[in-house]
């Protein structure tokens, strides 16, 4: 008996270690953060005392950024309804639909961080996945990157296949592209949340359960190169044959057009101009605000010797905030360069007055467009109003 009493005893044991070992594996940031917190406020009463605050310095910027980024937001799809442009721009409307609802679940969620609420229960379970895993702003921004992948391939087939487009690429296909973003984002969050979460001690641990080390070091791997990489790896390759394209049709165009050479030459620098700042403000921005997020993704993961001190808190602090950051910048990348947003916010200003002439050039600036843009495609790329819109198509 007392040999069968300790079999049992080693078994237990055995079986006991194998599962804390797989329940320790983590697979997010915020697993990591707060078990290093918790073991360096234990260090020393400096430390304990500046984690607290940092991390109430961070909440509150964040929350900072959904506020703004929730007005700014806002702002855009008002003036893109007032000006109408959301009929002729819905993937960029959708774009700024995606990034607002990421900025309003900032301000709903962190203000809840704030407070250390004890999760018990099912309750407790139910705030811990919809709130403290921060799963509808996560899923409001990895919408928003498919959706940016969506637009810069839309603008690729405009340009680069403009015959194709104006006969293949039809309304359903746009709607079907904003449905993915939205439905894609959704249903990878929730089942990564509800199968990697759980609630310890009356403190949530979001991403904080997978099957073995091995699937979450594959699960990091492929969010870095799906998420990262072949969004620049899109944005590398379609902007930079829109450019090739642009600077052909311009050089074409400058040929065709010798009795107004000034007119054509100042038109086609103004296309070359707005697709180079596109290129290279959408594609760096984009690389410069997620890089150290990534980084940091990366870091935890692979080189967990280094993933001890206060500088791994520091470093989820920035790189989150840049993360959100871009978020509430984005609605500004594409929605204020069109001129009828522009028209609308200004007159919302009170003091602010526009006058007729402003309105006159923009107006002999589309015309400008459609004369040096027609029949290279570029009328499509640039929302230039003809009556062979995709729009008018459908």
């Amino acid at each position: 008996m007392l040999v069968h009493a300790l079999i049992r005893l080693n078994l237990m044991r055995a079986l006991y270690r194998e599962m804390t070992e797989e329940n320790s594996v983590t697979s997010h940031l915020s697993v990591a953060i707060t078990t290093t917190e918790e073991t360096q406020i234990t260090a020393g009463n400096k430390m304990a005392s500046s984690l607290p605050a940092n991390r109430f310095q961070f909440q509150l910027s964040v929350l900072v950024i959904g506020v703004i980024g929730t007005a700014a937001n806002a702002l855009i799809l008002y003036a893109m309804v007032a000006s109408k442009q959301h009929k002729n721009h819905l993937l960029i409307f959708n774009q700024n639909a995606l990034d607002l609802f990421s900025c309003v679940f900032l301000v709903i969620t962190y203000p809840v961080k704030f407070f250390d609420i004890p999760l018990t229960g099912s309750l407790g379970y139910w705030i811990c996945t919809l709130i403290m895993s921060d799963i509808f702003t996560w899923i409001g921004n990895v919408g928003s990157v498919i959706n940016l992948a969506a637009i810069t391939v839309e603008r690729y087939l405009k340009v680069v296949h403009a015959t194709w487009s104006k006969t293949k690429l039809r309304r359903w296909m746009i709607y079907a592209a904003m449905a993915f973003a939205w439905i894609a984002s959704a249903a990878y969050f929730v089942t990564l949340v509800f199968s990697t979460s759980v609630v310890v001690n009356g403190i949530c641990r979001p991403y904080a359960i997978f099957k073995n080390k091995s699937a979450m070091f594959f699960y990091y791997i492929w969010y870095f190169l799906s998420f990262y990489v072949i969004i620049l790896v899109i944005f590398i390759f379609c902007y930079g044959r829109i450019l090739i394209v642009i600077r052909r049709q311009a050089k074409v165009m400058a040929s065709h057009n010798t009795s107004h050479p000034s007119t054509t030459q100042t038109q086609s620098n103004q296309i070359q101009t707005t697709v180079i700042k596109t290129m290279i403000f959408v594609s760096t921005l984009y690389a410069v605000l997620w890089l150290p997020y990534y980084i940091f993704l990366l870091n935890l993961r692979l080189f967990p010797i280094f993933n001890m001190g206060a500088h791994i808190i520091q470093g989820y602090y920035v790189s989150v905030f840049c993360a959100f950051l871009y978020t509430c910048v984005n609605p500004f990348i594409y929605a204020t360069k069109f001129d009828p947003v522009k028209q609308v916010l200004l007159r919302m200003i009170p003091w602010k007055k526009i006058p007729e002439q402003t309105t006159q050039n923009v107006a002999n600036t589309g015309v400008a467009a459609v004369r040096a843009g027609r029949g290279h495609g570029l009328e499509h790329e640039y929302n230039i109003p003809t009556s062979t819109r995709m729009d008018d198509n459908n």
